[in-house]
């Protein structure tokens, strides 16, 4: 009851962004609150929910090259 907060699944710490959040729906690659809300100015929303699934992935960097001499015992 008095004790530590438990960490959240994905982090204490998520940025509102209605992109990501489980209220929100693309239309034509723009974001719409199906609340028929907006994002304050402050980046605050009060029925902001976060959903992990509409997150992209960021990509791998490119791998540097290799030469065959670097394989080579």
């Amino acid at each position: 009851m008095f004790g530590k907060k438990k960490a959240k699944l994905f982090g204490n710490h998520i940025e509102t962004d209605c992109r990501h959040c489980a209220n929100g729906s693309d239309f034509d690659g723009a974001s719409v609150c199906r609340l028929g809300r907006y994002l304050d100015p402050d980046g605050g929303c009060g029925r902001f929910v976060y959903d992990p699934l509409k997150r992209t992935p960021v990509s791998m960097p490119a791998l540097k090259p290799h030469s065959a001499e670097e394989f080579k015992l």
